[in-house]
């Protein structure tokens, strides 16, 4: 549990540093670490497929809409576009507790996480 969490969360705020450039809020990376819940303990859930248009969908429907309460609109998808483009294409690994936090910023919707 905790250890292993913790772990991830060092290797999430490095990979905001060294592959995004931005200097993580540890706090919200927490939160939102914690928000994703079990799946980041799975190799396959963990991650997302940048290049996976039905997985993008996904993304946009249950994390941006039901999770940052964000209406439907082309705005979503450019912000997952323009969060993929940040993390790099060629990344294979993209995170996917990185991935929500850079949305979660990108919408200014720091505040679902209290």
């Amino acid at each position: 549990g905790m250890g292993k969490r913790d772990d991830l969360i060092a290797q999430y705020a490095d990979d905001l540093r060294n592959k995004c450039g931005m200097e993580p809020d540890m706090a919200l990376l927490e939160k939102v670490t914690k928000g994703c819940g079990p799946a980041i303990y799975n190799r396959d859930a963990s991650t997302v497929a940048g290049s996976d248009t039905a997985e993008l969908e996904t993304i946009k429907k249950n994390f941006l809409m039901k999770k940052l309460g964000l209406a439907d609109s082309e705005s979503l998808m450019g912000g997952i576009q323009s969060v993929i483009e940040t993390y790099g294409r060629s990344e294979r690994n993209k995170y996917r507790a990185v991935v929500y936090y850079m949305l979660t910023k990108h919408f200014g919707k720091e505040s679902v996480y209290g």
